[in-house]
């Protein structure tokens, strides 16, 4: 079976387990304990800040550590939104973020705020002027995400950081950098970004890690309260294990960023080049995305019905992002791009990942190949 689903989650690198099972039987401690045993542990908690700081470009202060990105997004809007509520109660974010910064907004207008939901292109991008007439006297945040996680169209972010901060300098900014780290170059001094998520599974590193670039002089309102951990943003016992596993991953992708975005992009290349072949199919991302995502819709297919056939032939892709994949609503990302309601329900994601090759791209055309050749007497069923 051929795993082509690493913009959901990724095998971790053989050496993130080794360090996290040496971890978990070394460093057992709590980090906040006075003895000896504490401070050890508290000494790796440190050094995995440093290093994750320095791969980012950042001070180690500015880095907080979390579960993983849905609470990274919800700190950073939800932690805007409490701190700074008296600077106004305006926030701009897109029509097609991910469902951890989507929700997040729906929770605040129902707590009285003001969210602006901006449209993307036909390519799933946003345009900066967009970004920055949205701006009103009482906007604290904009949050948008650095790469999609269904299509691969990136936002432009770098430039909305820094026209934000020459025009509104007082209007906090928010990246969610999930499926951006380790593929595309992430500079964040000087990028205008106060804010930016990472997940460690999405790199191979472990499930339940995660962490969040907050720019020093910003205050958050923690969503946990308790402990003085993380700087008093995040209160509990921090979990050294996974964070030394996640630092590992952060440093091995960031270290093969390069190396990795040369290899996937032709092998990028061939799969849309494949799917343009079938006029019955629609290729929802752009040679401008991100290296690592080919997203095409079939219409009148039901999208489930396209990744089982995918299954049954030795591949493994996904529908929708994988936190959305189980509603049955059509994807509000490729509705906001301006596609018909049937390409809405038959999107398929395929992602890739350091591992796959030219053979494997191979044996996943092979199958696409035959999946049109098992659904051609059904098209238009669903219609």
């Amino acid at each position: 079976m051929l795993y082509f689903d690493y913009a959901a989650s990724t095998p971790p690198y053989p050496d993130v387990i080794t360090t996290v099972s040496e971890v978990m039987n070394r460093h057992y401690a709590n980090a906040s304990s006075i003895h000896g045993y504490g401070e050890n542990a508290e000494k790796l908690l440190n050094k995995s800040r440093e290093v994750c700081a320095k791969t980012l470009g950042v001070k180690a202060s500015e880095v907080i550590f979390t579960s993983g990105a849905t609470e990274s997004n919800n700190m950073a809007i939800k932690g805007v939104a409490l701190r700074y509520h008296s600077r106004g109660k305006h926030m701009i974010t897109t029509k097609t973020e991910h469902a951890s910064v989507y929700e997040s907004f729906r929770f605040l207008e129902r707590m009285g705020y003001d969210i602006t939901y901006l449209p993307v292109d036909s390519k799933g991008r946003v345009r900066v002027e967009d970004v920055l007439h949205a701006v009103r006297k009482d906007t604290i945040l904009v949050s948008l995400m650095h790469v999609n996680n269904e299509t691969g169209a990136i936002h432009p972010v770098i430039e909305i950081g820094r026209e934000l901060k020459k025009q509104h300098p007082k209007v906090i900014f928010h990246v969610d950098g999930v499926q951006a780290f380790g593929k595309i170059k992430v500079e964040l001094a000087h990028s205008g970004i106060d804010l930016y998520s990472i997940s460690a599974h999405k790199i191979r590193g472990p499930k339940g890690a995660g962490l969040l670039y907050v720019r020093s002089g910003l205050e958050l309102a923690p969503l946990l309260t308790g402990g003085s951990q993380e700087g008093g943003v995040r209160a509990g016992t921090e979990n050294i294990p996974l964070i030394a596993g996640m630092t590992k991953a952060v440093r091995l992708a960031e270290e093969n960023r390069s190396e990795l975005y040369a290899r996937l992009i032709p092998l990028r290349d061939r799969l849309m080049e494949e799917i343009l072949r079938y006029p019955e199919w629609e290729l929802n991302s752009s040679p401008e995305g991100a290296p690592h995502i080919v997203h095409f819709s079939y219409p009148g297919m039901k999208a489930e019905v396209i990744l089982h056939t995918l299954e049954q032939l030795g591949v493994v892709v996904s529908t929708q992002s994988a936190c959305s994949s189980k509603y049955t609503e059509p994807s509000r990302v490729l509705l906001a791009m301006g596609k018909s309601e049937e390409a809405a329900r038959s999107g398929i994601r395929i992602s890739l990942g350091d591992v796959h090759t030219e053979e494997h791209i191979d044996q996943l055309i092979h199958a696409l190949r035959e999946m049109k050749k098992r659904l051609v007497n059904f098209e238009g069923w669903n219609r």
